[in-house]
C-alpha cells in the first residue's frame, strides 16, 4: 500500500520524535529499531525504509534533540535582560533532572556520543557549539573572553546535570545542583 508524501512526513516526523525521546530516555545503545518502531507505532520496516539505518536515525534525532533543546532557544534572547541566568537556574533544576526524555541531549547522551558514529558526533558538536555560541552572545557578544567563559558555562551545567541523574543518594543530587546554580550565579554578570 503506497503512502502518500504528507503521509511518509508525518510517519518520519513522528519516528524522528519518539526516537529523540527514547534515546535521550534509555542512551543510543540502550533503544533498538523494534523498540522505536513500537514508540512511533510503525513497524522497524518503516523506519529502514523512512532512514536506511539506525545510524541514520540517530543523526536525525540527535540534531532534533538539540535543536529542540534550551540552548537552542537561549539564541533568541536579547543580552542583558536576565536570560542567561532564567535559563541556568531552569537547567540545573529537579524538573530537568527527572525529565531526561524532554530534556538536555548533552546530559542524558553525553558519554555515548565518543562511541557513536562520525554522523552522530558531528551532530552533538553542531549542536554543542550552537549552545555555547548562544550562551557567548548572551555574556558579551563577539568577546574572545565570552566564548571561553561560555564554554565553561556550559560543561558545568552539563556536568552537573550528568552527575546529579547519575547518583543514587537524592540528597546528594540536590546538592550537586546547588552547587553548580550557586557557582554560576557567582561568576556569571549580574544583567546575563
Amino acid at each position: 500500500m503506497r503512502v502518500s508524501r504528507e503521509q511518509a512526513a508525518e510517519n518520519r516526523a513522528r519516528i524522528l520524535e519518539a526516537a529523540a525521546r527514547l534515546f535521550r530516555e534509555r542512551g543510543l545503545h540502550g533503544v533498538g529499531v523494534d523498540a522505536l518502531g513500537e514508540a512511533a507505532g510503525m513497524t522497524h520496516g518503516s523506519l529502514y525504509s523512512q532512514f536506511g539505518s539506525k545510524e541514520a536515525l540517530a543523526a536525525e534525532a540527535v540534531a532534533l534533540a538539540m535543536a529542540g533543546s534550551g540552548g537552542a532557544k537561549l539564541g533568541q534572547a536579547s543580552p542583558g535582560t536576565g536570560a542567561l541566568r532564567a535559563f541556568v537556574e531552569s537547567y540545573l533544576s529537579p524538573r530537568h533532572r527527572d525529565a531526561p526524555g524532554t530534556g538536555c541531549p548533552f546530559a542524558a547522551m553525553g558519554s555515548e556520543v565518543p562511541r557513536q558514529p562520525a554522523s552522530v558526533r558531528a551532530r552533538f558538536t553542531e549542536g554543542l557549539r550552537l549552545m555555547a555560541g548562544n550562551v557567548a552572545a548572551m555574556l558579551a557578544p563577539a568577546s574572545a573572553t565570552a566564548e571561553e567563559e561560555a564554554l565553561a558555562v556550559v560543561a558545568t551545567m552539563i556536568g552537573a546535570m550528568t552527575l546529579a541523574r547519575a547518583v543514587d543518594d537524592p540528597a546528594l543530587s540536590e546538592r550537586i545542583l546547588e552547587a553548580a546554580r550557586n557557582r554560576l550565579a557567582a561568576s556569571l554578570p549580574a544583567d546575563a
